[in-house]
C-alpha cells in the first residue's frame, strides 16, 4: 500500500506531529502490519490521540460503506469510517437517529466507539458504547474477531473508550432510537451565575431528554458562572405540525476560507461575544423549534471552523467532576480561567449519569466542562492546564483523552482507576504492543501502573 510521510495535526491544529500515513481503499485492504499503527477517522479529536509520531496512521475515511440497515428494528451495520452524517442523511428520513451524539456530525462511526462520546443526554442514556450491539476487529496478529457485550466481552469494554489502542475496529453494528420529527423542542434558561445554573440543571421540571449550558467564562465576581441552560427533545407531530416531519434540508456548509490572526481572539473580543451571546440566547424564554443541525452541531455550519484560532491552534480542555465535588470544584476551575484571561467563548456545562463500562471511558456521574483555549502562549496555557489538572484531581474528577493534549503520565493514572484492568486486555490481545500512538506514549499507556 502507498505511503506517503507529512507533518499531521488534530482538530485543535496542535500539536503537528511527522508520521506516515497509509489510506486503504477497501475494508478488505485493511492491514496492522505495521510495528506502531493507529487507526484515524476523520482527525475530529482534538490533541494527540490519532497521531503517531515517527511511526504509521492508517487513514480510514475510505472504509466507508453503510452495509445494512433494519428500519423496522433501527440498527444500522456500517464500516469504521462511515461518519454520523452519512448515518443521518440515511436514517433521520425512515425515523430514526443517532443514541447519542458529540459535537459535530463529522465525527467516524469508530471513532466514536474508541473515544466513547457523550452527548447532551448522557445523563439519560450514557455514552455511545452502551447503544453498540457488536463490531469487528483487526488485531495486531491479523485475525479478524466479532466482539459485544456477550462476545469477547473484554475486548469490547477495552475498546470502547479505549482511543484504538487495542486494534483496528472495522464495523460497527448501532441501535438507534426512535423519532417522529427532524426538529428539537428547546428551551432556554439564564442563570445569573453559577450556582443558578447548577439549579437549573439540576431541576426535575426543566430537565428534557437533552439538556445543555453555555457558560461566560469572562464574568467575575457575583457574575462567575452565568450563563444559559438549554433543554431541548425529539419534537412530536403535535409540536412540529408539517406534511412531512421527517423531511430535513442539510444547510450547505460553508468553508472559513483563511486563518484568522492570532491575536482576533482576545480578552477584549471574547468578552464582547459573550455578552452578546448571553442577552440574545438568555431572552428566549419561549419554548421553539430548530432543526437537529442547528441544536446539535452549531460550529459544523462553518467548515475548517478550527482556523478562527490561528496558525497555532489551541487546546481544548474537558474535564468532569463527581455531583458532591462539582460545584465547589467548577468554581474553582472557572476563577482560575477567568482570572488568567485566557478564556474560551466555546464553553460549555453538561450533567453526566451512569459510568460507561469501558474501562477508559470518560463519564462519570457529575457534571463535565468542556471549553476551547486559543494558544496564544504557550507556557502560560500550559501553566494553567496544570492547575486545572491539580483542581480536577482534588475534586475526584478526571480528564477526557480525546480532547487532551498535554495532561501527565502521573495525572493519567491517578483519574483512570481501571488502567490495570484494561492493560492486562491489552497485553493478551496486542503484547507487542503495534497500536500506538502520540497520545499513549506521552501518557505512558501500554505500560505497567
Amino acid at each position: 500500500m502507498p505511503t506517503l510521510t507529512k507533518s499531521i495535526s488534530g482538530w485543535g491544529r496542535y500539536p503537528a506531529h511527522t508520521c506516515e500515513l497509509s489510506r486503504p481503499e477497501r475494508y478488505a485492504d485493511l492491514k496492522a502490519d505495521q510495528p506502531s499503527i493507529i487507526a484515524r477517522g476523520q482527525g475530529r479529536s482534538y490533541g494527540d490521540a490519532s497521531l503517531n509520531e515517527h511511526g504509521h496512521v492508517l487513514l480510514t475515511e475510505r472504509i466507508n460503506r453503510m452495509l445494512e440497515l433494519d428500519i423496522k428494528q433501527g440498527i444500522i451495520k456500517a464500516e469504521a469510517g462511515v461518519t454520523l452524517a452519512e448515518i443521518l442523511s440515511v436514517c433521520v428520513k425512515h425515523g430514526w437517529f443517532l443514541p447519542v451524539t458529540p459535537g459535530t456530525r463529522f465525527a467516524s462511526l469508530g471513532g466514536c466507539v474508541a473515544a466513547d462520546v457523550h452527548g447532551k443526554n448522557h445523563h439519560h442514556d450514557g455514552s455511545f458504547g452502551k447503544h453498540v450491539l457488536g463490531m469487528e476487529m483487526l488485531l495486531a496478529d491479523g485475525r479478524r474477531i466479532q466482539c459485544s457485550a456477550s462476545e469477547n466481552s473484554e475486548l469490547f469494554w477495552a475498546t470502547v473508550g479505549g482511543m484504538g489502542l487495542t486494534g483496528i475496529i472495522g464495523t460497527v453494528t448501532l441501535k438507534l432510537i426512535p423519532i417522529a420529527t427532524s426538529q428539537i423542542q428547546v428551551q432556554h434558561r439564564a442563570a445569573g451565575n453559577l450556582q443558578a445554573l447548577f439549579e437549573l440543571l439540576n431541576d426535575p421540571d426543566l430537565d428534557d431528554h437533552y439538556s445543555v449550558a453555555w457558560i461566560d467564562c469572562m464574568a467575575k465576581g457575583h457574575k462567575l458562572g452565568r450563563g444559559v441552560a438549554m433543554f431541548g427533545h425529539h419534537a412530536s407531530v403535535d409540536e412540529y405540525r408539517a406534511a412531512l416531519p421527517l423531511t430535513h434540508h442539510v444547510k450547505s456548509v460553508r468553508n472559513l476560507p483563511f486563518d484568522f490572526p492570532g491575536w482576533l481572539l482576545n480578552p477584549l473580543s471574547i468578552n464582547l461575544f459573550n455578552q452578546a451571546y448571553f442577552w440574545n440566547e438568555g431572552r428566549k424564554t419561549d419554548a421553539f423549534l430548530t432543526s437537529y443541525e442547528s441544536y446539535f452541531y452549531p460550529l459544523d455550519a462553518i467548515g475548517q471552523w478550527n482556523r478562527m484560532y490561528g496558525k497555532r491552534g489551541f487546546l481544548q480542555y474537558q474535564c468532569v467532576l463527581p455531583e458532591t465535588q462539582a460545584l465547589s470544584g467548577m468554581t474553582r476551575l472557572l476563577q482560575a480561567i477567568s482570572a488568567s484571561r485566557n478564556a474560551s467563548f466555546l464553553a460549555v456545562l453538561k450533567r453526566l449519569g451512569e459510568s460507561s463500562l469501558g474501562m477508559l471511558s470518560f463519564p462519570m456521574p457529575g457534571f463535565t466542562l468542556a471549553l476551547d483555549l486559543p494558544l496564544h502562549d504557550q507556557q502560560a496555557l500550559f501553566t494553567l492546564l496544570d492547575r486545572l489538572d491539580q483542581i480536577t484531581l482534588e475534586h475526584g474528577g478526571r480528564v477526557y483523552l480525546a480532547k487532551d493534549a498535554h495532561l501527565s503520565a502521573e495525572n493519567f493514572r491517578l483519574m483512570y482507576p481501571r488502567y490495570a484492568d484494561w492493560l492486562k486486555i491489552k497485553q493478551q490481545f496486542d503484547p507487542a504492543n503495534v497500536f500506538n500512538s502520540s497520545l499513549a506514549r506521552r501518557l505512558h499507556i501500554g505500560e505497567q501502573p
